[in-house]
Order: structure tokens, then C-alpha cells, then sequence
């Protein structure tokens, strides 16, 4: 009988520690769950979406927040307006047909539209260069009014003018402005044929339709 006794009490000692390490299980299953970003693979995948984020807009910031582009940006739209060069025309012409070129300057300036013109035994510096006064003449122009007379076909300065005019702004449209006087069409110059010319015999002797074609050019510019 007393080992009969003896036996029900191990037994009841035995459940209690069973029942707190099933409890102590219990509670650590339920946590693990919430340690599970603490796993070093998650830690390598959240390291791995900063850098593909960071790779991705670079390019984009780069383009959007770099200096260059906003300047270059800046620098067009200072650069494009009428008053980013000294004159508005540059009138070319033969020294024997100056009288005429003064007064196609006179008209121009004396227009509600005031426009800055460039003669050039007017405007250039005293002691200059010829060359590059006028280089720097064309350069500094919007526009560039071509006085084609007789004598402007025979003077070598002349064509060194037009061509130059052609090679300061070849591809711009209504920049170089022809003033045919006192020529025939067939005498126009093979340079200038793909461009419309202005006919010295009509009204004002076409000194109206030069300046309406420099408005509309310098409207263009903003």
C-alpha cells in the first residue's frame, strides 16, 4: 500500500513543469512572428529597395536639379529677346551708293519702331579693323539689310559682306533682307536665289517693306 501511495504524488509534480514549459512554447511561437524582420535575408532585401530607389531618380534628378540645364535654359531666353544685340540691322552697301543706305537708315530709324541700325562709315570704330568691324557689325545684328545696287555687284568688300551675312545665320529665315535698286531680276546674285527679295521700285522705294520684315523677324524673338 505505500508504494501505492507513493506513486500519485511524482505524478502531480511531473504535470506542473510540463504545463509551464508548454506554456513557455506557447508564448515563444507566438513571438517569433514578431521577430522575423530581424531575420538577416529581410535585412538584405530592405537594403536591397534604398539602393534600387536611389539608382532610379538619379538619372532624373540629375536632369531636373543639375545646374547646367536651368543656365542653358536661362541663357536662351536671355539670348532670344530683341535687346541681347546692339542693332536690330546692319546695313551693307557699296561706298557709292552710301547716300541711299543713309537714306534707308533715316527711314528706319525715324519709325515709330526706333530701330538701331549699323552704318558702317557711321558706327564703326575710328582706327578699327575693316574686316573685323564688320564681322563684328554682322555678329551684333539681328538683321542685315543687303543695299543691292550696280555698284554693289562690282565691289569685292561688297560680296565679301553677303557672303559673310550668309555665314552668320545660314539656316535663319528673314535675317538677311535683299534690297534689289536699280537691277534687272536677272542680275540678282546666284547667292541670294533661294531667298525673296525686296523690289527697290515699288512704294518708298521698298524702304516699307524692309523695316515690316524686320518687325516681324525681331517678333520672333520674344
Amino acid at each position: 500500500m505505500a508504494s501505492s501511495t507513493s506513486l500519485p504524488a511524482p505524478q502531480s509534480q511531473s504535470k506542473k513543469p510540463l504545463g509551464k514549459m508548454a506554456d513557455w512554447f506557447r508564448q515563444t511561437l507566438l513571438k517569433k512572428p514578431k521577430k522575423m524582420p530581424v531575420n538577416p535575408e529581410n535585412y538584405s532585401s530592405d537594403d536591397s529597395q534604398p539602393a534600387s530607389r536611389d539608382s532610379h531618380p538619379a538619372p532624373y534628378l540629375n536632369s531636373v536639379m543639375s545646374p547646367n540645364p536651368p543656365s542653358t535654359h536661362m541663357d536662351t531666353s536671355s539670348s532670344s529677346g530683341r535687346w541681347s544685340k546692339a542693332y536690330d540691322v546692319c546695313v551693307c552697301h557699296s561706298e557709292e551708293d552710301l547716300l541711299v543706305a543713309q537714306e534707308l537708315v533715316a527711314y528706319l530709324e525715324s519709325s515709330t519702331a526706333s530701330l538701331r541700325c549699323f552704318l558702317q562709315l557711321r558706327d564703326a570704330t575710328p582706327g578699327g579693323a575693316i574686316v573685323s568691324e564688320l564681322c563684328q557689325a554682322l555678329s551684333s545684328s539681328h538683321c542685315r539689310v543687303l543695299l543691292i545696287t550696280p555698284g554693289f555687284l562690282h565691289d569685292p568688300w561688297c560680296k565679301y559682306q553677303m557672303l559673310q551675312a550668309l555665314t552668320e545665320a545660314p539656316g535663319a529665315e528673314g535675317c538677311t533682307i535683299p534690297l534689289l535698286t536699280g537691277l534687272t531680276r536677272e542680275a540678282y546674285p546666284p547667292e541670294l536665289r533661294f531667298m525673296y527679295y525686296v523690289d527697290g521700285r515699288g512704294p518708298n522705294r521698298g524702304f516699307h517693306q524692309v523695316k515690316e520684315a524686320v518687325m516681324r523677324y525681331l517678333q520672333t524673338l520674344g
